[in-house]
């Protein structure tokens, strides 16, 4: 993932804008944290005298799985392996990570530090639902260690070929809400296909990318404000990169993830937690009166999949996202992470 998944997890979605003289680049910068979080004294669920479900697994195999994660990351973070890094990673934060080594030399020397220095995450509350539920994940509440404002994170490990490996993390601009357990102290995964209010859980991704095709005409409507919501309606009205003020267009299309697994836990107040997976694409095209004059001239990042000057330069972004939703008021998304996986 990041950082806290493979480089430093990213943080808030910010889009940047990158223009050298007539060029335009839109490009995602987060920043992904993660904290210590060794295996806490936490213990199993007691069980009750008889017949108690068994979890998922236990606190503590959850916490190897973890720690796992942590140590091959930074390793593969020192080596820019994205190889060793799908031994434990996979997932929309996976591809982020491995845009994140392609993109390594477009990096400053401070990011690169960022993303070298081991990180560990602290503060750790296992979320495990029982064996019986059909939940092949669990989930992890943790802070990690590269963050200095000490958020917490919330971390989904899903059993994929065999193994443990981190399919999202997601930093949240609000406090986390609770998150219900049942009465053996198991988590209570919800189904992503039942709707919440307004939405399901696998409705939220495709929804939201309204802000950023339209500035939120629809979206603005469904739902709820939050900081991730205005940040994504300013990238839509932000228009090309400086250089291309007035020469080019910029639109957004919404596209299907490469990854389309949505996670959900049922919350104390009845409502879900919804981690869902989200992604689009940027096009900035020169204005048909200058396309026989000039081209657009990719920026850094973007030139590391295709360095050509060109009328039109269309980039792709992965996400994902974080968002509450409950019965009887808006979805809220308090959680937004992309990363440009191409450009052409």
């Amino acid at each position: 993932m990041s950082r806290s998944t493979s480089h430093p997890p990213r943080r808030l979605h910010r889009h940047s804008i990158l223009a050298i003289g007539l060029t335009s680049a839109l490009a995602l910068t987060a920043c992904t944290a993660d904290t210590d979080g060794r295996t806490t004294g936490s213990s199993d669920p007691t069980p009750s005298a008889s017949a108690a479900p068994r979890g998922l697994l236990t606190k503590k195999e959850a916490a190897a799985a973890l720690d796992r994660y942590e140590k091959v990351n930074n390793e593969a973070n020192a080596q820019h392996n994205a190889r060793l890094l799908g031994t434990v990673e996979a997932g929309q934060v996976y591809e982020a990570s491995k845009a994140d080594y392609k993109t390594w030399d477009t990096m400053s020397k401070k990011e690169q530090r960022f993303y070298e220095t081991p990180f560990y995450y602290r503060d750790r509350e296992y979320l495990i639902p029982a064996a019986s539920s059909g939940a092949s994940w669990f989930a992890v509440k943790a802070r990690s260690s590269a963050d200095p404002k000490g958020e917490f994170a919330l971390l989904i490990l899903d059993k994929i070929d065999g193994s443990y490996k981190v399919t999202t993390t997601i930093y949240s601009e609000e406090p986390l809400p609770k998150i219900a357990l049942d009465k053996h102290g198991y988590a209570l995964p919800a189904d992503p296909a039942h709707k919440v209010g307004a939405l399901a859980p696998d409705q939220i991704g495709e929804a939201y990318e309204d802000f950023f095709e339209t500035g939120g005409k629809t979206a603005g409507q469904t739902f709820a404000s939050t900081d991730s919501s205005k940040e994504s309606t300013k990238v839509h009205t932000a228009g090309p990169g400086k250089g291309l003020k007035g020469y080019a267009t910029q639109k957004f299309f919404a596209k299907k993830p490469d990854h389309s697994k949505v996670y959900a836990l049922t919350l104390e107040t009845g409502g879900v937690v919804a981690l869902f997976p989200t992604a689009h694409t940027s096009e900035v095209m020169l204005k048909p009166q200058y396309m026989s004059s000039f081209d657009i001239t990719p920026g850094p990042k973007e030139a590391v999949y295709d360095a050509r000057k060109r009328d039109i330069v269309t980039d792709e972004f992965e996400g994902e996202g974080l968002a509450v939703l409950h019965p009887k008021a808006k979805p809220r998304v308090t959680g937004l992470e992309y990363g440009m996986v191409d450009s052409r």
